[in-house]
């Protein structure tokens, strides 16, 4: 396991997003009783200060861009790659536009006075080469950029916390028989500019990179399956993925709550049912 900020992930991969210059401090936790393997860490650019036994601090370069650093044991059995992305700083929009990609403009008061809603450090820009790099071993850095209509580069916020809660909701589904190998994510990221044009709440969570809206396509049709078998696609099958993450925001001890939001949504016209899920750090239920 291993440990950056307040976040802990077991995962082989990981995504993790800094802005440029920032320290960021790595460690590596045992997994069990009994010592702990000694790790080396792998990196290409950026600069690392070893701080104690299989604890780092790497300060990310100057650049935006991708920098892959890898952990690993001294026989190169156990290992974790960490996908830096160095973000472009969020002061670099001008006219509610960077690099002539429209973000439009963030409210200037944070609701309720929640952190959560101050405006973003950063952006993570989508390129040809970077868009297919997982920042989980089940999900890819393209699956949540915003569906508005422009072409690469486009600019995303997204959390560590929302991609390990996803992973979390896949692993659960797995366990109770539902194969799947990623969740279709419908709306991940939306720009301020997008989420206006479709009407959505001004603070909507998909602003700041914490929110997915999820079901589950394990044949590639761009709808939910039938995930409780009775025939129908509909608000039942949300239903199910709403159970999953209910089960796990009620654990506790060992076990980290989902402190977030909730929702689950009927089929329209335009779309078929599905569930809203986010990590706004407070609970919240609707819908459901």
């Amino acid at each position: 396991m291993v440990k950056f900020r307040d976040q802990v992930t077991r995962h082989r991969v990981m995504g993790v997003f800094l802005l440029p210059g920032e320290d960021l401090s790595l460690e590596t936790l045992p997994a069990g009783v009994g010592s702990a393997p000694i790790y080396a860490l792998e990196w290409s650019r950026g600069e690392v200060t070893q701080l104690a036994l299989n604890r780092w601090c790497w300060k990310a370069p100057q650049d935006p861009g991708l920098y892959p650093v890898k952990i690993l044991d001294h026989v190169g059995q156990d290992s974790t790659l960490l996908n830096m992305f160095v973000m472009v700083p969020f002061d670099r929009i001008q006219d509610g536009q960077l690099n002539r990609y429209r973000i439009g403009h963030y409210p200037t008061v944070s609701l309720n006075n929640k952190p959560v809603y101050d405006p973003p450090r950063g952006f993570v820009e989508i390129t040809t080469e970077n868009a297919g790099t997982l920042v989980t071993p089940h999900f890819k850095l393209e699956q949540f950029a915003c569906k508005q209509e422009q072409g690469l580069p486009k600019y995303v916020v997204l959390q560590e916390g929302l991609l390990l809660t996803l992973e979390t909701i896949l692993e659960e589904l797995n366990k109770d028989s539902y194969r799947a190998s990623t969740l279709h994510i419908m709306s991940g990221y939306r720009t301020p500019y997008y989420n206006q044009a479709i009407g959505n709440v001004r603070y909507s969570c998909h602003q700041w990179g914490v929110a997915a809206d999820i079901f589950v396509d394990t044949d590639g049709d761009e709808m939910m399956d039938d995930l409780n078998q009775d025939g129908r696609i509909d608000e039942g099958d949300a239903g199910v993925l709403v159970d999953i993450v209910e089960k796990i925001s009620a654990r506790t001890a060992d076990s980290q709550p989902i402190a977030g939001g909730l929702a689950k949504y009927k089929a329209t016209h335009s779309h078929g049912p599905f569930v809203h899920v986010d990590v706004r750090g407070f609970q919240a239920r609707w819908g459901t």
